[in-house]
């Protein structure tokens, strides 16, 4: 149970030490890579005109949920 305590304790350490860093540096949260901002995209879906298989998509995803679906009365 000593062992559990200590590591407990180490763990809480470490998420206290990132908080306060991150507290002070005052970011946004960002991937290794820096996330889709670095390279200019606000969003992961940032265009105007959906391409054909997104549109495809949005159709069929309106029309399942327009459906009955007799198996379940």
């Amino acid at each position: 149970m000593m062992i559990f305590m200590i590591t407990l304790g180490f763990f809480l350490v470490v998420v206290v030490a990132m908080s306060v860093g991150y507290i002070f540096q005052q970011k946004s949260l960002a991937g290794s890579c820096g996330g889709l901002s670095s390279v200019g995209i606000d969003k992961s879906c940032n265009c105007d005109n959906p391409c054909d298989k997104r549109k495809e998509r949005e159709r069929i995803a309106a029309t399942k949920d327009n459906m009955i679906d007799i198996k379940n009365i």
